[in-house]
């Protein structure tokens, strides 16, 4: 790896790039993820004219009905290839569903190295393993690890990541555009994929849009959220009945932050965003009228918000947001939530699969790769068993265009029509996005929460980020 010094060096000045998002359950994701996860500013950009799938020079037709197979057993291991099979993950969301939907190549074992976002620890261990790439033992090294939104491109930037399009895995075009964007290097290289996309939703409490609106059908709830004056009009109205329309003032910051159309940092020198400035001025409005609690987005108080006494009208949040956010919702008040759009439509996280650079295993990476993006029957079932919404249009539109489908969840709802619509506009500008977009979405807003919960005021509470970003990015200036 001929610039092996040069990334070591680039990961241990990253290695601290804010502290990973703690999840509401420990399997949560970015996606959200979820973090969530989930991601950096979005462009303003046309959508693909396919319909949000890859814009990128068509796959192989052939190509793609064969990596039907993959994920099947039926890949025959080249001379060589390693029998261990290395990968760096924080939660067991993914190797849940290798261990239900994918049938490894004969011989090979698959070794889990599951490290919990807490402090920044999963960073710090994949990175420390990726500098020693070179001396491990070939059983020992990295050969597929996971990342998020929020931080993918501080991987994908460098030489301890592969291209996969040389492994065999191609940027199919029944994928969504961005997913790719996300994994591709500033020079154009293909360095991962992801099995899910996460167009973002309002999700409402039924028995509560009865009771504030008189309707809990998605299309007539939409309407009524369906401008941030509208959205204002009903958090009013919910106060005037004894709700509240948020739980936490931080539960908006994905919908203007992904839809900015500038970055945080120009150059090496960064400024708030016009998207984080109205994001502040909702929450300080939220915050004062009492159509918002203050609490986080994970607080134990918010989950109890979504039980059978909780008073909150509306969270937001994508597919994987219903199974790993939304606990206590999922145990009490199953069946009395609905989804519709709200006044912008936003992705928020998700999680990609990235080869490293010296493993032994090139032929399982794209075989597991291809399995998660082409392979239609698994990702079927990543729909229909996992409720996730899968990086697949053959297979989103196949449930989308199915009236027979909902979601117990959801009352029945097709949140698969809904979100496929919004999907094609999910949008991924690399200008806009950097190597420290996990402080800024996680660690800033957190800042200013505490500035709403009255604990510091909002100059200190700025104050406090640039403490936390020159920690991390010593050479980032500001006013």
């Amino acid at each position: 790896m001929k610039n092996f010094k040069k990334n070591i060096a680039l990961l241990a000045a990253l290695a601290c790039a804010g502290t990973m998002l703690a999840g509401c359950t420990s399997s949560t994701t970015d996606g959200g993820d979820t973090t969530d996860a989930p991601a950096a500013n979005g462009d303003t950009t046309a959508a693909a004219d396919n319909g949000g799938a890859a814009d990128a020079p068509a796959a192989d037709a052939n190509a793609y009905e064969a990596a039907q197979t993959a994920g099947t057993g039926a890949l025959t291991l080249p001379e060589g290839e390693g029998k261990v099979f290395n990968i760096y993950c924080w939660n067991g969301d993914f190797k849940k569903y290798v261990e239900s939907y994918y049938k490894a190549p004969e011989g090979v074992e698959f070794k889990w190295h599951e490290i919990a976002n807490e402090g920044g620890a999963y960073q710090t261990a994949l990175d420390e393993a990726l500098m020693n790439q070179d001396s491990a033992a070939a059983d020992e090294k990295v050969d597929l690890f996971l990342a998020e939104a929020d931080y993918i491109i501080k991987y994908a930037n460098t030489d301890l990541t592969q291209d996969v399009t040389k492994l065999g895995v191609q940027q199919w075009d029944t994928g969504y555009d961005y997913t790719y964007k996300a994994a591709t290097s500033v020079d154009g290289v293909l360095k991962g994929v992801s099995w899910q996309a996460n167009p973002s939703m309002f999700i409402y409490r039924r028995s509560i849009a009865k009771d504030v609106l008189g309707t809990d059908d998605p299309a007539q709830v939409q309407e009524a959220l369906s401008t941030w004056e509208k959205v204002d009009e009903v958090a009013q109205k919910a106060k005037d009945k004894g709700y509240v329309m948020f739980a936490s003032p931080l539960e908006t910051y994905r919908t203007f932050a992904n839809n900015s159309d500038v970055s945080y940092l120009n150059g090496d020198k960064f400024a708030t965003t016009a998207a984080f400035d109205s994001w502040v001025a909702q929450a300080e409005k939220y915050v004062e009228n009492g159509w918002s609690e203050k609490y986080g987005l994970w607080d134990n108080e918010k989950q109890a918000m979504m039980g059978t006494d909780g008073k909150m009208m509306c969270c937001i949040g994508p597919a994987w947001y219903f199974n790993f956010c939304m606990g206590t919702a999922q145990e009490q008040t199953n069946g009395d939530w609905g989804i519709c759009v709200g006044p912008q439509e936003h992705f928020w996280g998700g999680t990609w699969l990235l080869a490293a650079t010296g493993s032994d295993n090139e032929a399982v990476i794209a075989d597991l790769m291809n399995a998660f993006t082409a392979n239609e029957e698994i990702m079927d079932k990543i729909l229909s068993d996992a409720k996730e919404f899968p990086n697949n249009t053959n297979v989103v539109n196949k449930y989308a265009n199915d009236d027979s489908y909902g979601l117990e969840f959801l009352g029945g709802q097709n949140h698969i029509k809904m979100m496929a619509e919004c999907a094609k506009n999910i949008k991924w500008d690399p200008a806009l996005h950097t190597q420290y977009d996990q402080t800024f979405n996680e660690t800033l807003p957190n800042n200013i929460l505490e500035y709403l919960k009255g604990v510091c005021d909002k100059d200190t509470a700025m104050s406090n980020f640039y403490i936390a970003l020159s920690e991390v990015a010593p050479q980032i200036t500001h006013d």
